[in-house]
């Protein structure tokens, strides 16, 4: 497999720079997605690695070999669209082994990598069959399968599953993930879905406005943010958000009992609390006070929307699936101040 280094990478469309600079460091076998909201240049990013895109500035390496303007068919990447992209009048086996058969292999061995490459993805019964007869996951498993097939230093996804219903998307999910483990290869993953990023990755990197916001494991995303972009990005549902003054030595908010300032956080303009830190209160003392405005029953959790006044939104809270609370109670909630995030007027962490 390979190392893939990006070195201030950046790209421009006229005068308009979107890629601003990017430095990243990918380990051999690591699996790393590429997150952020639309527009943000993370699939930009994965173009100009797989050499679909020509990087205005910059330096892309693979194994301490400059790539940045070699052709994409040099650079030993295999690249899974959103689309399948899959040749409708030729079967399985044929769109597998398609590129085999561009560079001209020999037949009995493009036969028997095919059957491999199947038998990994478990499409072996369907390799007669043609893309139309198949189901969108299945169709997703032969484009990834065509990818596979080459042996590649990288694997490049570009949201491969996104065009699937939900039920689909979280069976190839765990079959990416299955794949990974079976093959340890290098894996660039770009997708919005943060749920796909946090179940996937060994390190998510966050974009925002073509910039790296942070790089991290899943869970140190999800626990300390760097600022409240991130914060409010990682996690679903995502970071309540409260605006708070400081006066005096407390810290106010509307519809919230003050509390002492923590310490160096006298900067404070902003409190971030994440649905599960907050929690009813069956005793009087609460932090905040509130009405709920409505319930969503998910199974195993529900979350309560709670309206509190003077805030300017209302307040996810995280509950157990079967909590008896209804649209229109007024209720307590309780702070984990243990876990609360401080941001000053810049959205940094404090």
């Amino acid at each position: 497999m390979a190392q893939l280094h990006l070195s201030d990478l950046r790209k421009s469309f006229g005068r308009t720079e979107v890629i601003k600079g990017l430095t990243l460091a990918i380990a051999d076998g690591e699996f790393v997605v590429f997150v952020g909201p639309s527009g943000c240049g993370k699939s930009t990013t994965l173009r100009m690695i797989a050499g679909l895109e020509d990087a205005t500035s910059g330096v892309i390496s693979l194994d301490g070999r400059d790539v940045t303007h070699a052709r994409p068919a040099d650079r030993g990447i295999a690249m899974v669209f959103q689309s399948y992209a899959l040749f409708p009048h030729m079967t399985v086996a044929d769109n597998i082994g398609f590129g085999l058969q561009l560079r001209k292999q020999d037949r009995a061995m493009i036969t028997k990598r095919v059957a491999e490459v199947a038998e990994t993805l478990q499409l072996t019964p369907l390799l007669a069959r043609y893309p139309r007869e198949l189901s969108g996951g299945q169709r997703q498993r032969v484009a990834i399968g065509r990818a596979i097939i080459r042996n590649p230093t990288v694997f490049l996804f570009d949201e491969p599953l996104s065009n699937l219903d939900a039920a689909l998307r979280v069976q190839m999910r765990l079959e990416i993930a299955r794949l990974h483990q079976r093959l340890g290869a290098t894996m660039v993953y770009v997708t919005h879905d943060q749920v796909e990023a946090m179940t996937l990755a060994d390190r998510i990197v966050v974009f925002n406005d073509g910039r790296i916001e942070q790089i991290g494991a899943p869970m140190d995303l999800y626990e300390n943010p760097a600022n409240r972009f991130v914060a409010g990005f990682i996690g679903a549902p995502s970071m309540n958000f409260l605006p708070v003054r400081v006066s005096g030595e407390l810290v106010e908010s509307a519809g919230m009992t003050p509390v002492p300032v923590p310490s160096g956080k006298e900067a404070v303009t902003e409190l971030g609390i994440r649905p599960e830190h907050l929690a009813i209160a069956t005793e009087p003392g609460a932090d905040l006070i509130g009405e709920i405005e409505l319930i969503e029953r998910l199974g195993a959790e529900t979350c309560a929307y709670v309206r509190v006044p003077g805030q300017p939104s209302d307040l996810t809270v995280r509950l157990p699936g079967h909590t008896s609370c209804s649209p229109g109670n007024s209720v307590g909630l309780l702070v984990d101040w243990t876990r609360a995030k401080w941001f000053d007027a810049g959205g940094r962490v404090l």
